[in-house]
């Protein structure tokens, strides 16, 4: 460091030319990082949907998903295989090690479900696999109107036109559209119709295939040319369907248009999009989990000109639920926090210095540091993200420490008269090692985040990153461009050497007679004002040692009982408390209400909503009501609905909207309850920074019951909801699962069916065309020449054609001359069944949710647990297991608490290493209890919890702590060992570092008062940050300067002020026998 100092002030220039290069390549990486919400998580998870239209759940369960459940065990790295069976989906969850290779994952569960496929029952498709993590989420919607054309016409116009576009724009992927079908030939079949000609359904179905054949066209050589060879054998125009023959032979021929209505349609509809109480069409735009929101965002927006060019007229196309505003907004308002905070801080430093040459030099040095952080990250692999910023901001404050430190060091020896260049030299070679002390420290107090796991390691390494890179480089500006700079611009004031006296005086033994001479006006006159309040200062301290041991006993009753109390009352949290103006709500009607019913039902709610709120200040709403389309499974991975009877709704509140969102969302919770029948509601994230800490849950209570049978796993489910209910600030208390769906049990007689000539799969083949479509039985496609692109054609009985069970027993059956009905041979009856099967393992799962209103989650999880604990022992082989937010809560608040005390440890060995005495280390660490007590007393003050950010801010305030009590504690012992007086010591330790300790915890308390504000949009996501820092640094400054030195005369007064060293060559060794190395050598050798 020595060489380094010298070698600054012997090549300025040099310094200068590192600099400047420094900043020109930190600006181009500034251009070029990704800016997001939060930093890259890449979650190792593959989902597998698997789709089947028309089965039920427990089919699902039972064919399919115990099939993949079981395969997928032989794939390398897998942790845990969770499967969701609702109608016509399996959605399989493939969750791995942390550190496995998800490249060759992915391609061992492409194998396996190769393998899976050859034992699926006939008619499946083969699923979908796709990696899919936290970060994989929708930024925003694009939304589809139209006032002429149907929802499946605008729904091909967004497969077919707009989709391929986004696959041009880097870092967004697309899942299919919401709301719309897939465009298909449908042929809807008459049940009276086909009654009076002796058909069934799968008659149809099958004539439909032997005149609708796809087979190669071929070639002829004929002559000097080859020939292509097509025929009409695959159908070519709509209506030639209607002409199909459907019985051939003796009597009149019948055909297709006799029986069926044929029409270029849609799918059978299971689901709506709603967009502000209309239907409409549109796309989840997505990014993958490596992009950057901001930048996917900003590409797409400038193709959405180019977009609407592809579509007709009469289609309107627009960006919805923009969630790069919230990551904008988050990103400027966390910058402008830095930048006013940086302003604060130099203003603070002219206060103390009054020197603004040397409050420039000291504000310079934060953006410098701050750009080249940057740069570092940015070849780090990392992004501008919340946690980045937020760890450059909390630097600001320790950048300008060690600047400042530097400076007053500087003044302090231009005070004692010195020349400035010498002064500036000795300065800095002094403070060179405290620094690098402190920087070691503060390193250390982050450096735990490199043994975290999961989630908490991909939040917290980014934050520590980013102060580490700004650390070291401030230091090394410290070392080398401030002391360049206060040689060029720093002038040598008169008042400087005029008190030099009154400053010398408490840098040597004559503290009894400044004592008694600040007490004579004479005096008085002749100090500064800062002169005056060291004065003061020593005087306090010298009293206090006086009563050494009531101070000492008071400080650790105080601080350690204090952190404890609060430390046992403070809520918890994963992320500070938001009132954003957005929300989503699961609408949630009688199990199995069919979708249009459902749909009146969320209408009725945008209608209370549009009441509370004000109708001008509902921006937008969204909703999709039902389930989405058995062909496209994968669209489940973004809004997963259980049946036709739920809905989710996003609503975004205008800016006039100036209410409490929690009173808000009860008042619409009670509403709801009261004017809307049967209808309850649910409040799931939508913001993407509760996404992602959810890991999937929808609510931030859920538990998990999983048992051998399912019968056991619900009633012990319905016990639980009966005790959560006695928590009197739990909402929306619910068992997720729909475990009563309405069904008509179709039973066959197979010996009557056998009567007339028929088997079970004669009925169930004609069953298929009735209840669903030959979609999946019975594979056949239509090509549209005009667009090139192929569309299923499907046989079905017209949807509203069924009333009552008896209609379906009404289904013909027919068999030679036998003309029965489904009613002939087969019994229905109406139950219920499970309308969900979820699994893990071999376990069957009931999960019970609920939310929280005004009220922490740690208290919660607490509450939630002695509730679990009262209902007794489970059931044999019930598990019983507190998941979503609330278990990682757990797992994160564990890993930082684990952390924090590591980082004590690493510092307290560091020290010890530096000073050679463990009691000197555990003096210095003794200010550490009141950072921990202001921190948590100021979070409890402001009404803020423990969570992510406040820990953070508690970290670093350990680590500022720790710095303030090395400057004091390395100079006293610096000084004991010279004078051997250690209340001495400290008197004058601390006046010596009164005003670097003042300046620094002042400076830093200032430039975090914008963020605890919490001012700005997103600003109550950082606040407790800034207030944790504040609270922890303002006693820990008090404790440093009144206490510390207490605790450092009191343990080593008594200690020995010689060398530890056990080197008989050490001069400072007791053991030093005082023969010179090279002359014992010579001794040796030559002893005469």
């Amino acid at each position: 460091m020595n060489k380094l100092i010298a070698s600054a002030l012997s090549r300025p220039v040099t310094i200068m030319v590192v600099v400047l290069g420094l900043l020109v390549f930190s600006v181009m990486a500034v251009l070029n990082i990704p800016v997001d919400i939060f930093p890259k998580l890449n979650a190792p998870t593959i989902y597998i949907a698997q789709s089947y239209g028309g089965m039920m759940p427990s089919q699902m369960e039972g064919f399919m998903a115990t099939r993949y459940q079981n395969q997928m065990l032989y794939v390398s790295g897998v942790k845990d295989v969770d499967v969701k069976n609702v109608q016509g989906l399996t959605l399989v969850k493939c969750s791995f090690y942390e550190n496995t290779n998800m490249a060759q994952a992915a391609g061992e569960v492409a194998n396996q479900v190769s393998r899976v496929m050859a034992y699926l029952p006939p008619g499946s498709q083969p699923p979908v696999v796709v990696r899919f993590d936290a970060s994989t989420l929708p930024v925003g919607q694009l939304v589809f109107n139209s006032k002429t054309r149907s929802l499946s016409q605008i729904q091909d116009l967004a497969s077919t036109k707009i989709r391929p576009l986004l696959a041009k724009i880097p870092g967004a992927s697309s899942p299919p559209p919401f709301g719309g079908n897939e465009r298909t030939i449908v042929i809807k079949v008459d049940p009276q119709k086909m009654q009076s000609y002796a058909l069934t359904p799968d008659q149809v179905v099958q004539s439909v295939i032997k005149a609708n054949q796809i087979s190669p066209a071929g070639t002829v050589r004929l002559k000097d040319y080859t020939y292509l060879t097509p025929s009409n054998a695959t159908i070519e125009k709509v209506d030639e369907f209607a002409k199909i023959p459907l019985k051939l032979g003796s009597g009149p021929t019948v055909f297709l248009g006799d029986v069926a209505t044929v029409s270029d349609a849609a799918d059978q509809t299971v689901g709506y999009a709603l967009v502000n109480g209309k239907r409409a069409v549109y796309i989840p735009v997505t990014k993958t989990g490596d992009a950057s929101t901001m930048s996917v965002v900003n590409a797409l927006k400038g193709r959405l000109a180019e977009m609407q060019s592809l579509l007709p007229d009469d289609v309107r196309l627009s960006y919805e639920f923009d969630q790069s505003v919230y990551v904008s907004n988050a990103v400027k308002g966390l910058m402008s926090e830095g930048i006013t905070g940086a302003i604060l801080t130099g203003l603070v430093v002219l206060l103390f210095l009054r020197d603004w040459r040397s409050s420039l030099i000291v504000v310079l040095t934060i953006p410098v540091a701050v750009l080249a952080a940057v740069m570092l990250l940015n070849a780090a692999g990392q992004t501008i993200n919340i946690m980045t910023l937020s760890g450059l901001a909390l630097a600001i404050g320790i950048l300008v420490d060690m600047a400042t430190v530097t400076i007053e060091n500087i003044h302090q020896h231009l005070e004692m008269g010195k020349a400035k260049a010498r002064a500036i030299y000795d300065a800095c070679l002094e403070i060179a090692f405290p620094e690098f002390l402190i920087l070691i420290c503060i390193l250390a107090v982050f450096a735990p985040s490199f043994l975290m796991t999961g989630i908490p390691r991909a939040m917290f390494l980014p934050l520590s990153l980013s102060i580490g890179f700004a650390m070291i480089v401030a230091f090394l500006l410290a070392l080398t461009l401030v002391p360049v700079l206060s040689n060029w611009w720093m002038k040598v004031h008169p008042h400087s050497i005029e008190h030099a006296p009154a400053v010398q005086a408490l840098n040597d033994q004559e503290l009894e007679q400044v004592e008694h001479d600040k007490r004579s006006l004479a005096h008085k006159k002749k100090l500064t004002g800062f002169d005056r309040i060291r004065a003061g200062y020593v005087n306090t301290v010298r009293r206090l040692m006086k009563h050494r041991t009531l101070v000492m006993g008071s400080y650790v009753l105080l601080t350690f009982g204090l952190a404890a109390l609060l430390f046992m009352t403070i809520g918890q949290d994963m992320l500070p408390k938001s009132n954003a103006r957005q929300f989503q709500v699961r609408v949630i009607g009688p199990q199995g209400l069919r979708i249009e019913r459902t749909e009146d039902r969320v209408r009725q709610v945008l209608a209370i909503i549009g009441n509370l709120a004000g109708k001008d200040n509902v921006e937008i709403s969204s909703a999709f009501v039902g389930m989405t389309p058995s062909t496209y499974g994968t669209s489940n991975l973004y809004v997963f609905n259980a049946g036709p009877h739920e809905a989710t709704l996003q609503v975004a509140l205008g800016e006039g909207f100036e209410g409490n969102m929690d009173a808000f969302r009860d008042k619409l919770r009670q509403e709801v309850h009261d004017k809307v029948p049967g209808v309850s509601i649910s409040y799931e994230p939508i913001e993407l920074t509760d996404k992602i800490m959810s890991q999937g849950a929808s609510t931030p209570i859920e538990v998990q019951v999983g048992g051998k049978n399912l019968e056991d796993g619900q009633a012990y489910a319905k016990r639980l909801v009966n005790g959560l209910k006695e928590i009197p600030y739990l909402r929306d208390i619910r068992i997720k699962q729909p475990l009563n769906y309405p069904t008509l049990d179709i039973q066959i007689n197979r010996e009557r069916a056998a009567q007339f000539g028929l088997t079970a799969d004669d009925v169930a083949k004609s069953l298929v065309a009735a209840t669903s479509s030959s979609r999946f039985t019975a594979k056949n496609l239509w090509l549209d020449q005009k667009s090139g692109y192929a569309y299923q054609v499907q046989v079905q009985l017209p949807e509203y054609e069924m009333g009552s069970p008896e209609d379906m027993e009404a289904i013909p059956l027919v068999k030679g001359q036998l003309r029965p009905t489904l009613g002939d041979v087969a019994t229905i009856r109406r139950t219920t069944v499970p309308g969900e099967f979820d699994r893990s393992g071999p376990r069957r799962l009931v999960t019970v949710s609920a939310n929280i209103f005004r009220n922490d989650l740690g208290t919660a999880s607490r509450d939630v647990q002695q509730v679990i604990a009262g209902l007794g022992t489970p059931p044999k082989g019930t598990t019983v297991e507190l998941l979503g937010m609330a278990q990682l809560l757990t797992e994160t608040l564990g890993s930082l608490q684990t952390g924090l005390g590591l980082a004590v440890v690493v510092i307290l060995l560091v020290l010890t290493a530096n000073f050679q005495s463990f009691k000197v280390a555990f003096v210095v660490l003794s200010t550490v209890p009141a950072v921990l007590a202001g921190s948590l007393g100021l979070l409890v003050l402001t009404g803020s919890t423990l969570n992510l950010q406040s820990y953070m801010g508690i970290i670093m305030s350990v680590g500022v702590s720790v710095a303030n009590a090395i400057l004091l504690i390395t100079n006293a012992e610096q000084l004991r060992l010279e004078y051997d007086d250690a209340g001495k010591a400290a008197l004058t330790a601390g006046g010596m570092r009164l005003r670097p300790i003042l300046m620094t915890t002042i400076a830093m308390i200032v430039g975090m008062i914008p963020m605890a504000l919490g001012i700005g949009e997103a600003g109550d996501q950082s606040a407790p940050l800034g207030r944790a820092v504040i609270g922890g640094l303002f006693f820990s400054a008090i404790a440093a300067l009144l206490v510390l030195p207490v605790i450092f005369a009191t343990v080593q007064s008594k200690t020995t002020i010689k060398s530890p060293s056990l080197n008989p060559e050490d001069p400072e060794s007791e053991y030093y026998d005082g023969v010179n190395p090279l002359k014992k050598e010579l001794l040796t050798t030559n002893p005469n």
